[in-house]
């Protein structure tokens, strides 16, 4: 047997395991969008049967034997980047699942389809009483799963084992030195901003405008990008659901949003935000497509392209001149008295708000941060599940000056903990971070793309990302492709470089 051979062999395990995976992806979306309230047990064991599969297909003996065999060949030195990548990432895949028992696997998928379901119906009657025994069910069996991972990956905390699988080589310690950095940036910037002469008027973002308008102008903003959810090629489509996601890869990737007839805007954000994630899945390479490197790089990635996109491009003054007149037509009457400078005036508004999602550019890392604290202090035993609505609580109060009514506005606001997704709120302030970075570079590599953008031509900033950043998939770890593409360490300078110049313009300050 050739070293070549061996390594097609793991290519086509890993192509089912893929397979599976997608298969795994609709059930959840259905299970957020289209399932009946009766269907959940059913779910959770569909969802553990497949959990099980997956981590059966992950550990097979027959992986570790290819594995083995491929780095004592004579010809591995022989083998490109891709090549050592894949291997790379199969072996790191494959050492973490079979150090996981089948049993908590399962049990931790079952757990994830309860806890969701639960935490739905506790953040409808603003209960945290009614979420708290399933929740602490599922942090038990998570910290289970954290000190085998640490062990495996070699993590100096249970916590770090848990970003690890959502930011690879991402430790805590890193996250707070940069974290405490933008925290102090931001706490110097927002006094600014409050006391800036110009304030917007954010009434006009208040006027009614009938769901079914709202899905036109969704539809509408998903075709400006490049997404398609209308031809006879589609890959995509939006939905809606209680909390906004994205699922899938490639040929088929669908996202959510929400639409309040009272708040057009929302969805709007939503779906910009979620059609940044999807463009990144969409885009990755297509010769890679079932390998382990045609994955996307990292959840922080992730959210640099959404953040860029609902961001950066979406709340500039630059799109809305090409896209406002389209958003009066399709809102009309309703919109007919928006004007350019106050309605992007309006979208930039600032002020410390209590829901994370509907959190302004500048304060949602501080939402971010406060969760990243609590699920630090929740792995190392600091803090109880029963304590979370305290401590939360007491943080809005501390870093955003709010004080939280209930449960369902406070620590039940968001479903990832419901999802046993601890660890991955992280992400989405490195997602900042790194769009402030990459700006950076596109500013340098295309002077005038604030320009085209205002003539309604995005064809050269999403080129951009597809060749620097989503095309590169899996290649590199975040560092690593951050390094690559903009030459720097993780800093969160640019970002907050970005918010001054941006928000001083704005404001008048």
């Amino acid at each position: 047997m050739t070293i070549q051979s061996d390594y097609k062999k793991l290519l086509r395990r890993n192509k089912d395991l893929r397979v599976l995976q997608s298969a795994e992806d609709v059930v959840h979306w259905d299970m957020e969008t289209m399932m009946p309230p009766r269907a959940v047990e059913l779910r959770s064991q569909q969802l553990a049967l497949l959990s099980r599969m997956e981590h059966k297909m992950s550990t097979d003996p027959e992986i570790g034997k290819l594995l083995k065999q491929i780095a004592a060949s004579p010809d591995f030195d022989k083998l490109g980047q891709i090549e050592r990548r894949n291997l790379h990432l199969i072996r790191k895949n494959y050492d973490e699942q079979t150090a996981l028992p089948e049993k908590l696997v399962e049990e931790i998928a079952k757990q994830q389809a309860i806890a969701v379901n639960v935490w739905k119906k506790a953040k409808k009657a603003r209960r945290f009483s009614l979420f708290k025994p399933d929740l602490e069910k599922l942090v038990g069996l998570i910290k289970q799963e954290a000190e085998i991972l640490m062990k495996v990956k070699g993590t100096s905390t249970p916590y770090d084992a848990l970003v690890d699988l959502f930011e690879p080589k991402m430790t805590s310690t890193e996250i707070d030195r940069v974290f405490d950095g933008l925290r102090k940036g931001l706490a110097k910037l927002l006094p600014y901003i409050s006391n800036a002469p110009r304030q917007p008027d954010r009434n006009q973002l208040k006027r009614h405008v009938p769901v079914e308008k709202q899905r036109e102008i969704s539809r509408a903003l998903a075709e400006t990008l490049g997404y398609d959810v209308t031809s006879p090629r589609a890959g995509g489509r939006i939905d809606e659901t209680e909390h906004p996601f994205t699922t899938g890869r490639y040929d088929d990737v669908r996202i959510t949003t929400h639409y309040y007839p009272d708040d057009f805007s929302s969805s709007i954000f939503s779906v910009l935000h979620e059609t940044g994630h999807a463009l990144y899945d969409q885009n990755l390479n297509a010769e890679w497509k079932n390998q382990p490197v045609g994955s996307p790089c990292s959840c922080g990635i992730h959210e640099s392209q959404s953040r860029f996109v609902e961001n950066i491009i979406g709340r500039s003054k630059e799109f809305w001149e090409g896209f406002l007149p389209k958003l009066k037509k399709l809102a009309a009457p309703d919109l007919d008295k928006l004007e350019l400078e106050s309605f992007v005036h309006a979208i930039n508004d600032v002020k410390p708000s209590k829901i994370r999602v509907e959190a302004d550019e500048v304060t949602y890392s501080l939402h971010v941060i406060v969760r990243f604290q609590i699920e630090q202090d929740l792995f190392s035993d600091k803090v109880k599940v029963s304590e979370l609505p305290t401590l939360w609580n007491e943080k809005y109060q501390e870093y955003l000056g709010l004080k939280i009514e209930d449960d369902s506005e406070g620590v039940m606001q968001d479903t990832h903990w419901a999802n046993g997704y601890f660890g991955y709120f992280p992400s989405y302030t490195l997602g900042n971070i790194y769009s402030g970075q990459m700006l950076t570079k596109v500013q340098q590599d295309i002077p005038d793309w604030g320009k085209q953008l205002a003539e309604g031509k995005l064809e050269a900033i999403k080129s951009w990302l597809v060749k620097n950043v989503q095309s590169r998939g899996n290649l590199y770890d975040p560092a690593e492709l951050m390094k690559t593409v903009t030459g720097k360490e993780l800093d969160a300078g640019p970002y907050l470089e970005y918010l001054k110049e941006k928000y001083s313009e704005l404001y008048g300050f």
